[in-house]
């Protein structure tokens, strides 16, 4: 079974569309990334239609969250990404940051993952620094109810986008 991308998978779901994230960091080839690292803030902008399909899918009332786990102090791209996540949350993402010391107790699976409509899920492989190594679409029902009750544990533990501060 070949693995969806990230849009076309949350792009299918009709009911909501959950992302756990737990690295300290992605991609840093990227260059819209490498462009906000360099403080060439009017080159960055949103280099995706990312907002445009949250803003379709959560227009046809698909619950769209994000949860990070972070280290703290935070790293560069953790700063990156938190400076960037006010476009996705105008679209209607909904994400919280929970430290990663008050996760410590809780069951997490061994990578990020995608879950969709709480029975299928994609995770997202790296490589140690942070390129995409690959995704594996899984639809088991033990391991899906396992991401949804992770995800579920740090939701709760976790800070709303506007009160979290880096």
């Amino acid at each position: 079974m070949v693995a969806p991308t990230p849009v076309e998978f949350v792009a299918a779901a009709k009911r909501s569309a959950r992302r756990l994230e737990m690295r300290d960091g992605y991609m840093t080839s990227d260059p819209w990334y490498q462009a906000w690292q360099a403080g060439k803030f009017e080159e960055y902008a949103e280099p995706s239609a990312w907002p445009d399909l949250i803003r379709e899918v959560t227009g046809r009332g698909v619950q769209v969250q994000r949860a990070r786990v972070v280290s703290e102090p935070v790293s560069d791209y953790i700063r990156f990404e938190h400076a960037t996540t006010a476009g996705i949350v105008a679209a209607g993402e909904r994400v919280r940051w929970l430290p990663r010391p008050r996760a410590a107790r809780l069951a997490l699976p061994g990578t990020d993952c995608w879950i969709v409509d709480g029975d299928r899920v994609l995770f997202s492989h790296y490589t140690g620094d942070g390129e995409v190594a690959g995704r594996e679409l899984v639809t088991d029902p033990d391991t899906a109810r396992l991401c949804v009750d992770a995800f579920s544990a740090v939701w709760e533990l976790g800070t709303d986008h506007e009160a979290y501060r880096v």
